[in-house]
């Protein structure tokens, strides 16, 4: 019976969450990976164009709730998420036109590009902030759990109990859908396959007669709706605040290059690599380790490697451990 509770104990604070967050930063991932791959620059501002699309997504579903508008035990969210996607495209397609459209006629070397997106980043943090404020902002409504911990103890008759809150379950059941359409859209249309074609030859995909500015635009697009997906998703399942989805930039990154740049599988791969480091350094064992142990030798301490407050910093030792043995990440990608 304690084994049960242990496993419970590590179910309920580590797996969960971690599948959660992982989803949520393979999402934010495969944004970077296809600007990476496709426009062959990293975009240091996607952590606020996570931002920006779910500060679209807070403002509309706060005009659905006034006005009486829900989506019964889901949260009300989910019906503003479309609008939010379409918002944050309109965004960043306008950037596109406006900003790096400029230097990409013009065939500068990427840095200069990685150098404007610093510049975009915070003008779109900058404007986060002043619409919607730099405090948490909480917009999850319905049902909280899909399970509760009292629940569960009722049903198992276990001393342990596992909750698993509704974000929590519909981050990843979003993520999968959002997977499935994504690489159905790359692999079996024509604007897929011509993305594709202008990732892997540019040269050769323009001597084909693929429409450059026409990929672009799909990319930014896309990426959009990566974005606003991810970043609603973690804002319902922790809270909203401008500066977190800044410091979320480096476990997107990092999983990103970890599971290999420019590949869209390696992105989904590193964010759970990623994801399952975090939580599981910063967990404090000692729970699960009095179950599992005798009495006699129960431990003091808590167990734990590192204090959560250090948990981006696990991402930064494993990025920087790939770029010195294995740049090309987990599955190979490019080659930072």
């Amino acid at each position: 019976m304690d084994f049960l509770n242990a496993i419970v104990a590590f179910a309920n604070f580590v797996l969960v969450p971690g599948t959660a967050y992982g989803a949520q930063l393979a999402l934010g991932a495969l944004g970077v990976t296809l600007i990476y791959g496709i426009l062959r620059f990293s975009n240091f501002a996607h952590g606020d164009t996570m931002a920006i699309g779910t500060m679209f997504v807070i403002l509309i579903t706060w005009g659905f709730q006034s006005a009486g508008i829900s989506f019964g035990p889901l949260p009300t969210a989910l019906l503003a998420l479309p609008f939010g996607i379409v918002l944050t495209g309109l965004v960043l397609v306008g950037t596109d036109k406006v900003v790096y459209q400029f230097y990409r006629q013009r065939k500068v070397k990427p840095v200069v590009l990685v150098m404007v997106s610093l510049g975009v980043m915070f003008i779109m943090n900058g404007l986060t902030r002043f619409i919607i404020g730099p405090d948490d902002q909480r917009f999850a409504d319905g049902e909280r759990f899909i399970i509760s911990a009292r629940n569960f103890k009722e049903m198992t008759g276990l001393d342990e109990g596992l909750a698993i809150k509704t974000t929590q379950g519909i981050t990843v059941i979003t993520a999968v859908i959002v997977v499935a359409i994504l690489f159905w859209f790359l692999n079996k249309t024509r604007t897929g396959k011509s993305m594709r074609a202008y990732s892997d030859n540019e040269d050769l995909a323009l001597l084909s007669g693929i429409n450059p500015e026409r990929v672009v635009l799909y990319t930014w697009l896309i990426v959009a709706a990566l974005a606003t997906v991810a970043g609603t998703l973690y804002g319902l399942d922790k809270s909203f605040k401008p500066f977190t989805y800044f410091q979320l930039l480096l476990p997107i990154f990092a999983a990103a290059i970890v599971g290999g740049l420019g590949n869209p599988l390696g992105a989904i791969a590193g964010g759970f690599v990623i994801a399952f480091s975090e939580v599981t350094v910063t967990y404090a064992f000692k729970k699960v380790a009095t179950y599992v142990m005798p009495e006699a030798l129960a431990p003091d301490g808590l167990l734990q490697l590192m204090s959560t407050d250090y948990k981006f910093a696990v991402s930064f030792s494993i990025l920087i451990i790939v770029l010195l043995f294995k740049p090309t990440g987990l599955l190979k990608g490019q080659s930072v």
